[in-house]
């Protein structure tokens, strides 16, 4: 094998790790939609949200929540997902609020 062949081999190799690497620090995501309902009748749709941390729905918080992605979810009464009661929301389902009773303010993803 000639030298020029091998530098090229090995010089595609090392971009490819490089490539491979910078890949690996991109956030995952749910893949798909949450949908949510206000109290004002609004529905809030966000597209593959990420799969860390908290996120805070409305401030008025929701009183249906679609999960059509690809994992599970917990649905909390609190803004900062803590509190008693976490609702378990699967993937493809959805979940609506009692009468009388608190909205989701926030989730978390579970994976």
């Amino acid at each position: 094998m000639s030298l020029h062949r091998r530098l090229t081999i090995a010089s595609g190799a090392a971009l490819l790790a490089f490539a491979l690497a910078g890949c690996s620090g991109l956030g995952r995501s749910m893949v798909g939609t949450v949908s949510y309902e206000t109290g004002r009748e609004l529905v809030v749709t966000v597209t593959s949200p990420s799969v860390k941390g908290c996120h805070r729905l409305a401030p008025t918080g929701a009183t249906k929540v679609e999960n059509a992605t690809l994992v599970d979810m917990r649905l909390y009464r609190t803004r900062d997902c803590k509190g008693p009661d976490p609702i378990y929301l699967p993937s493809r389902t959805a979940n609506e609020i009692a009468p009388g009773t608190l909205p989701w303010r926030s989730y978390s993803v579970i994976h």
